[in-house]
């Protein structure tokens, strides 16, 4: 049986994952230029859920962290779909749009499911070997490196390859390795430097003991 304390803490990363890869589905859509190759605004968004994953392995443990990622999938999923239909530019096209299968948005929804469930449970396992070493930074780093590359370049097949969407039919190797260039930098510059910062403040704010 989960805390009060525990049980606030699991919905709020739960919720955390719903809105990093609802904005992430969205963002994806729209490529841009980084030092003149093609990437998409995803890649700014989607390494959060890295850092949201390695923070609920290492306080719930394995087993209770899948759970949480999990539960968390199909509310993702739904929400990314509504958003994305409904949402054209910033701007919300209607309730009818909803109503109308949108392959492109259904293949961008499905290969974040598939994407988000291998490369979690890859991220999890890995996480859940190195998370005992006595360098913190072991695990998220491990984690990072396998969990990013295999959910970035199996959500950029099953989402673009030979898509409607020329840009991302021509250039989705292109974009899934500046994605993963970029979320490696992320983790490196951004990432691990608050990782153990957060982990503490939330240990000492919940009064909690690593799993």
């Amino acid at each position: 049986m989960l805390s009060h304390h525990k049980r606030q803490l699991a919905f709020f990363l739960a919720s955390f994952h719903i809105f990093i890869i609802a904005a992430s589905n969205y963002l994806v859509q729209f490529p841009i230029e980084i030092f003149g190759y093609t990437a998409t605004w995803g890649a700014f968004s989607f390494p959060f859920i890295f850092l949201a994953t390695d923070l609920t392995v290492r306080i719930f443990g394995a087993k209770m962290g899948r759970q949480i990622i999990f539960y968390a999938m199909l509310p993702a999923l739904l929400v990314s779909y509504v958003v994305t239909v409904g949402f054209q530019d910033g701007i919300w096209m209607g309730t009818g749009q909803l109503f109308i299968f949108n392959l492109f948005v259904f293949r961008i929804a499905l290969a974040s499911f598939m994407a988000y469930v291998v490369g979690q449970i890859m991220d999890v396992l890995v996480f859940n070997k190195l998370r005992q070493h006595k360098q913190w930074w072991h695990a998220p780093l491990a984690s990072a490196i396998v969990g990013n590359f295999i959910d970035t370049f199996t959500f950029f097949f099953i989402a673009f390859y030979k898509t409607s969407s020329l840009i991302h039919a021509e250039k989705w190797v292109e974009m899934g390795t500046v994605d993963y260039i970029f979320k490696m930098m992320i983790n490196a510059i951004l990432f691990l430097p608050i990782y153990k910062f957060i982990l503490d403040w939330v240990l000492k704010r919940f009064k909690l003991q690593l799993s």
